[in-house]
């Protein structure tokens, strides 16, 4: 089941929520309950009637993939933890990092036209539903930025169960936004006031109302009648225009609708989760747009990418100039978002273009 793509996923998750909800106003929390509501939910989010063991929807491919995978990493991130003090070494960081990208950088290669891997008939095949789990890049990027954190010794303690909750939490599991370990934790630890909890409250209800105009109102009506009708007839150089447009807005809407749904659920728990969107079509240059445009994404590209490369180029000095240096980490973070999106020449293009703008 698709998180947020049909109105069976809200009254499901409302009605598990239920007594989350409740024991908010009275400013209490269970931990346990949460726990419970959490697997109950993730083992919904990946049911499916096609790729499945023993014929059991809820026990499916990507469920036990993505079991696999949180047990992976948080045996990386719980080794690389209570090993760092004893050594410390950039190699043994620099392996536990490639480890703990190595599922997501399969699936890249995977589904890559370029690399031949999308032979494998990626939505038919159980191999790669096993390796690609839905979230997976999200999942990652959590997962990434915590071992920066400890290489970095900026996270003092770490606790498997507090772990697993932040990389598994279903809320922003399929797309984000992403959250901080540390932000989380502090959210987690402090149980709101029956006050402070009914504040959350409110504002998730104005979210999933924004998110219901954004994503099945707006986006809807920009899909059925100027992207459906104008695709039928995409020659010319006014109709690519329009087609341009039309669907910017309604890839924002979309995406921005989904990302409201997603902090207004992580709101009922308690948790504070980041906003994505802020007014970016009110941007005044490129810069000012990817600090409005999928922010937790492009804060998560800058804190990891483009930071470390500029401070690693400027301690080894391998450029005189400062301005140098950060066009080339600009480069170097833009050239691997594409990547990202995917192994193909027109992602690395698009990454390549926007360093080019910065």
């Amino acid at each position: 089941m698709i998180p947020y793509g049909d109105f069976t996923f809200f009254l499901i998750a409302l009605i598990a929520l239920l007594p989350v909800i409740i024991l908010g106003f009275l400013g209490k929390r269970s931990y346990i309950y949460n726990g419970v509501v959490t697997a109950f939910m993730i083992v919904l989010i990946f049911s499916s009637d096609k790729h499945n063991l023993f014929d059991q929807k809820y026990l499916s491919v990507q469920l036990i993939s993505f079991i696999i995978y949180v047990v992976w990493q948080v045996l990386l991130i719980m080794f690389y933890y209570h090993s760092k003090p004893k050594n410390n070494s950039f190699s043994k960081f620099v392996t536990v990092m490639v480890l703990s990208i190595l599922p997501l950088a399969l699936v890249k290669v995977l589904q890559s036209t370029w690399l031949g891997g999308h032979q494998i008939h990626f939505h038919e095949s159980k191999l790669i539903e096993f390796v690609g789990f839905l979230g997976i890049s999200y999942v990652t990027f959590k997962s990434v930025q915590l071992i920066m954190e400890i290489r970095d010794g900026s996270i003092k303690e770490i606790k498997v169960w507090k772990l697993i909750q932040f990389i598994s939490f279903f809320p922003t599991i399929s797309s984000g936004p992403i959250d901080r370990y540390k932000r989380f934790v502090k959210d987690d630890k402090k149980v709101p006031t029956g006050n402070e909890y009914r504040e959350l409250v409110l504002k998730a209800i104005h979210m999933i109302m924004l998110g219901f105009l954004y994503k099945y109102i707006v986006a809807y009506f920009i899909n059925t009648y100027a992207i459906m009708p104008l695709q039928l007839d995409l020659h010319g150089f006014v109709n690519l225009w329009l087609y341009m447009y039309a669907y910017s807005l309604y890839l924002f809407f979309d995406f921005a609708g989904y990302s409201l749904f997603a902090i207004a659920f992580s709101y009922l728990f308690g948790i504070k989760t980041p906003p994505n969107f802020d007014k970016p079509f009110k941007a005044k240059n490129i810069k000012d747009f990817w600090n409005r445009w999928h922010m937790t994404l492009s804060f998560w590209f800058r804190d990891c990418i483009y930071m470390r490369s500029l401070f690693y180029m400027s301690r080894k000095k391998l450029l005189k100039s400062q301005f140098a240096m950060s066009n080339v980490a600009f480069l170097i973070n833009f050239f691997i978002m594409g990547i990202w999106h995917g192994i193909e020449v027109y992602y690395i293009v698009y990454g390549l273009y926007h360093a080019a703008l910065l």
